[in-house]
């Protein structure tokens, strides 16, 4: 057996990473604060993304680690098959209670991806619970990002997340995304474009709406550059939805827990899904977790449907409703309503808005769309597409900031604690560095 050091870079293969590039210049974290993250040298480092849009609450939150520590303390771990814990109901509540309408019934998973499968497999669930089992196909759109699993990556409309894995799950269709050439520089909801909701309704007169289990979209489209819903748009979703019984999935995996506002976009848009997927800051990622929101009548009718004493959903995971997972996920909970994260929040988004937008005269910029918390910036395109978003990423780190790059475009998402000074801080490395090309 091969001796191996225990410093090497070499026996990790990192996720969504340039391997290659990354072992030569790698970019190491090694202390988070606030703000503010260190890296291996001791240099600080700005987080404009809340880390990949998980810590809202910013870094370094004591009350989490202290209430992780002592559910480790009292209780490592237990199933959720068949055994439950006091902790995963309490949070389940908790949860509940910032979940419009009634999508009371709460399912717990470890992360966006499984998710997303999660709800794919209800909405199968609650066809066939029905008489409905011809239900199989899902509506999705381009540029969409549902995890990596072979459920969501059939849902995702981001080619590089498809291309050589094949089609993942038969049945899958995909609207037109919203990104508009008339959209540039808006902030908040654009003017135009609700009409292209109407390929959903397409869909239901090709294929039938009667074979549609589920529409699932992300309310503001986070990964591919927050594509911010025109005006309308989720409205006749909804509307399409209700007229041909098909279930309507917001995946708020990114922008859920104040990122726009309110505890969900949801909420933010005035309109009611029957699912929403959520993770990241669930936990403020202190912990892997994830969960789905329910309607009440979708779990009673799949509850119903099968016999007494018996497996009502055969699913679930190892590590579902983990016990440091809930106790982190009730103090991120209880930092959220202490600290009135999500009014701040929403009360710091105009004000983070103009300074994103303002950015627009540098020439490298073609487009910024802002809604809430969060902004995309497109740069244009170098040699070939993702070259230039890919040594902007770099650049910004080397100069003191962190933030997340798609292709070529560059995605801000401060946390939720961001004072106007950490927005001026943001900004001004931002203008510093693109400006150079």
């Amino acid at each position: 057996m091969a001796q191996v050091l225990t410093n090497t870079l070499e026996h990790q293969w990192l996720p969504f990473t340039a391997n290659r590039q990354f072992k030569e210049e790698p970019r190491l974290m090694a202390k988070a604060e606030g703000m503010y993250y260190w890296n291996h040298k001791g240099e600080k480092i700005i987080d404009a993304c809340s880390g990949l849009f998980c810590c809202a609450a910013g870094h370094g939150r004591k009350e989490i680690a202290e209430a992780v520590h002592t559910q480790l303390m009292e209780m490592d771990y237990a199933t959720s098959f068949q055994l439950g814990h006091p902790s995963a109901f309490e949070f389940a509540s908790r949860i509940a209670a910032l979940t419009p309408g009634d999508l009371n019934r709460v399912f717990f998973a470890n992360s966006g991806s499984e998710a997303v499968d999660t709800a794919m497999k209800i909405a199968l669930a609650y066809g066939a619970a029905k008489g409905e089992g011809q239900r199989v196909r899902f509506v999705s759109r381009e540029r969409a990002y549902h995890g990596v699993n072979f459920g969501g990556t059939a849902l995702s409309g981001l080619v590089k997340n498809r291309d050589v894995y094949g089609t993942g799950l038969p049945g899958v269709v995909h609207m037109r995304h919203t990104d508009l050439p008339e959209h540039k520089f808006v902030k908040g909801q654009p003017e135009t474009g609700a009409e292209m909701a109407e390929d959903l309704l397409r869909f239901v007169q090709l294929y039938g709406g009667d074979t549609i289990a589920a529409c699932f979209v992300e309310p503001v489209a986070g990964s591919t550059g927050w594509l911010v819903p025109p005006k309308g748009y989720l409205n006749r979703l909804r509307e399409i939805c209700d007229e041909h019984d098909i279930l309507l999935v917001f995946d708020e995996v990114i922008c859920g827990f104040g990122r726009t506002g309110k505890p969900f976009a949801a909420q933010t848009f005035g309109v009611t899904p029957d699912m929403i997927t959520m993770a990241k800051a669930l936990t403020n990622g202190a912990q892997p977790m994830s969960a789905v929101a329910v309607r009440d009548d979708i779990y009673e009718t799949i509850v119903d449907s099968a016999p007494e004493n018996s497996v009502e959903l055969f699913h679930g995971y190892t590590y579902s409703a983990h016990p440091a997972a809930c106790a982190a996920g009730l103090a991120t909970l209880d930092i959220y309503k202490n600290d009135q994260l999500f009014e701040r929040g929403e009360k710091m988004s105009p004000y983070f808005m103009d300074a994103v937008i303002d950015l627009q005269d540098i020439p490298v910029i073609e487009n910024i769309r802002t809604q809430g918390m969060m902004a995309g910036i497109d740069l244009a395109p170098d040699v070939r597409p993702g070259i230039r978003g890919f040594d902007a990423q770099v650049k910004l780190f080397n100069a003191g900031l962190h933030l997340k790059a798609t292709g070529d475009t560059a995605l801000v998402a401060p946390a939720l604690i961001a004072e106007k000074s950490h927005v001026d801080e943001i900004s001004g490395i931002l203008r510093e560095v693109l400006s150079t090309y």
